[in-house]
């Protein structure tokens, strides 16, 4: 597992033996594991994101948008 982004609202950690990410709302607590296709495409998303506009408020609303519908609450037992 390696964390590949950090903000104050989301984790966004790679499993390369997985193929997969996995995104960590912290705010909403929730989170989405994308593995296979998914994954695929998530990375290629993220890659055509303007070097220009690669700051953090951009990847947040990007990352929120991605889980919005997608992402499952974090529950702890």
């Amino acid at each position: 597992m390696n964390v590949i982004y950090s903000s104050d609202h989301f984790w966004v950690l790679a499993y390369p033996a997985q193929q997969g990410f996995e995104l960590f709302d912290k705010d909403c607590r929730r989170t989405l594991f994308l593995q296979g296709a998914s994954a695929y495409h998530f990375q290629h998303a993220m890659e055509e994101i303007p070097e220009s506009e690669r700051d953090e408020e951009t990847i947040d609303a990007f990352l929120d948008d991605y889980c919005t519908g997608s992402a499952r609450p974090i529950v702890i037992h």
